[in-house]
């Protein structure tokens, strides 16, 4: 069997890659973002390079793949005269290559950081006389001179002027940005012989010493990993991510946008002004740039299988990755007007704010399954699907792994169930084990904020001001998830931790009312409540009532009672948003 590899390694003198790398034949994807090695670095960078120590492999891209047509970008420093298209691209190694391109082989000083992090430049040198002394550490002889090649006190005074080439010499400062060049590098050499002619034997002998590290330099090769102009997109991706373990992994919307700017189409520049609408809806405002493209290529997917059934519907990085310009522009606006229409439904379901949505990954699919309905969303019994498919999945915490498959599923068999088909299986999988009630805390769970927002679609009203949470009261009164038997008040009872801090004893109240509720004992505040604002009991008990709350057993502080019935009612709100029963074991049995 023939063996198919697609890379090959082989090795490169650092002077030719760095001539590659100043004529624009090898470039950086426009994905790479900026170099951030500081002074320290390029100086320990540049001493390994003198004492032939390895710096590690270099891996590259061969170009000339349609299909993987990132934009080039010059490697920093490096101005090009014209733009060229470049042989090869960098995919690994570019803060190495581009430390020793600026320092090594450009005319200019290398802009870099000092250890405060603030931006300085500087030239490159060795110390002649420390470089040959045995007992120097090689790095303290690497030196990095201001702009200027001058040395200041801090009141400002020179103490060391290295600005011209006499006085390089004189102090045995070799600038490296000549040691590739020969004529440069015997002009140096002339020079420093004859600064010193009463000393020219002892300092030839200096520089023929020294001339071994030149020569260092001048043969110091690189190992290559090249990776052929056949490799896939999602390959190269795939590849350049498991190198590239020091720096941030790249998203699928900065690879898109690499290859998108090659055919002169700026994505980051579109997807921002759709961020900008999206995000004047507050519940939209932690969608992200990937999850746009996710719904994007559900969208394409799908049209995809109804020319070519055969054709998965799929938004897995790798069919992200394949998604076309044209593509992108055909669906774009169209997936825009799905998270919009995703916002209104979210609006009708009492979820006002991202911070309260269970599941922002839920609105990939939802924005999807919108965008391919249009207006016919606004008929009730789609409406009520969509919603049933919606609390099955919070609910049922479906989505916590393996999304990407579920969404493709979720796309097709909503939109089949719409249609008359069966139930989809978000639908027909999703479970709510009533145990769950006690281990549901914080707002770490989707289930948590899900019902917490059940009960205010239910009709829940603001214990003080008696009204029903609006979108506007919703964040003028900072509404929130609080206990109904405060915290300090369960410990002073010895109430169980693990039942009073469940969702159980929680429900979304107003700042005002939980600032009158205080540590004190339902009885006592709503004593408090019903004096200070003129409600009744009989109007208190309705407020109650609609947060499914025993009013009789709070009034009693039997937090036992409250439990139990209460545990009772969530369950019949789950039910109904789910469209399901499921069996009724009380949680005090878990006790």
């Amino acid at each position: 069997m023939t063996s198919v590899t697609n890379f090959d390694s082989t090795k490169e003198s650092l002077q030719d890659l760095l001539k590659s790398i100043s004529s624009g034949k090898t470039q950086l994807p426009d994905f790479q973002r900026g170099w951030v090695w500081d002074d320290t670095h390029i100086k320990s960078l540049i001493a390994s390079v003198s004492l032939s120590y390895p710096i590690g492999a270099v891996m590259m891209l061969q170009t000339g793949n349609s299909e993987v047509n990132f934009k080039p970008k010059p490697v920093e420093g490096v101005n090009l005269l014209q733009a060229q298209e470049p042989e090869r691209l960098i995919l690994d190694g570019q803060q190495r290559l581009t430390s020793l391109t600026q320092s090594l082989h450009l005319e200019q000083p290398v802009v870099t950081r000092d250890i405060r992090g603030k931006t300085i430049k500087r030239w490159y040198y060795i110390d002649i006389h420390k470089a040959l002394d045995p007992f120097f550490d090689r790095e303290d002889s690497i030196i990095g001179l201001p702009e200027d090649k001058v040395i200041k006190n801090f009141r400002g005074q020179v103490k060391s002027d290295y600005s011209t080439l006499e006085k390089e010499c004189e102090a045995g400062l070799f600038p490296f940005t000549r040691i590739f060049d020969t004529a440069k590098i015997t002009e140096w050499q002339m020079k420093f012989l004859q600064i010193d002619p009463e000393n020219i034997q002892e300092r030839l002998q200096t520089w023929n010493h020294f001339s071994d590290i030149i020569q260092r330099f001048q043969q110091y090769q690189i190992p290559l990993i090249i990776l052929r102009k056949e490799t896939p997109k999602e390959a190269v991706c795939q590849v350049f991510e498991k190198v590239n373990t020091g720096g941030v992994p790249l998203t699928a919307f900065e690879l898109l946008t690499a290859t998108f700017a090659a055919e002169d189409f700026n994505l980051r520049k579109d997807w921002e002004a759709r961020e900008k609408r999206l995000f004047q809806q507050k519940v939209l405002k932690s969608n992200q740039s990937t999850d746009f493209l996710q719904t994007i290529s559900l969208l394409a997917t799908y049209d995809r299988k109804r020319e070519n059934s055969d054709v998965p519907i799929s938004c897995k990085r790798k069919d992200v990755l394949k998604l076309s310009l044209q593509e992108y522009k055909k669906w774009a606006e169209l997936a825009t007007a799905g998270y919009e229409s995703g916002a209104k439904f979210l609006f009708s379901q009492n979820i006002f704010s991202e911070r309260d949505l269970p599941y922002r990954t839920q609105l990939v699919p939802l924005a999807a399954i919108y965008a391919i309905l249009g207006d016919k969303v606004y008929n009730d019994r789609i409406r009520q699907r969509i919603a049933q498919w919606f609390w099955c999945g919070v609910l049922g915490e479906l989505y916590g792994s393996t999304i990407e498959t579920r969404f493709a599923k979720d796309v097709q068999e909503v939109l089949e169930w719409i249609s008359g088909g069966n139930a989809p299986s978000t639908v027909q999988e999703a479970n709510f084990s009533p145990s769950r009630l006690y281990t549901l805390r914080t707002r770490n769970s989707a289930a948590y904020k899900g019902i917490s927002t059940l009960l205010l679609r239910e009709g829940g009203q603001d214990f003080r001001s008696g009204e029903t949470v609006t979108v506007q009261m919703y964040f003028d009164d900072q509404i929130d998830i609080h206990h109904i038997f405060p915290t300090a008040y369960c410990i002073s009872k010895n109430i169980d931790r693990g039942k009073f801090d469940s969702i159980v004893n929680k429900t979304p109240l107003s700042a005002k009312t939980n600032r009158m509720i205080g540590g004190n004992a339902p009885s006592s505040y709503l004593e408090r409540i019903q004096k200070n604002t003129g409600i009744s009991k009989d109007r208190m008990d309705e407020i109650l009532h609609s947060h499914v709350i025993d009013p009789e057993s709070l009034r009693l502080n039997d937090f036992d009672a409250f439990f139990e019935k209460r545990e009772e009612k969530l369950l019949s709100i789950i039910e109904k948003a789910m469209g399901k029963q499921m069996a009724r074991a009380t949680l005090n049995q878990r006790f």
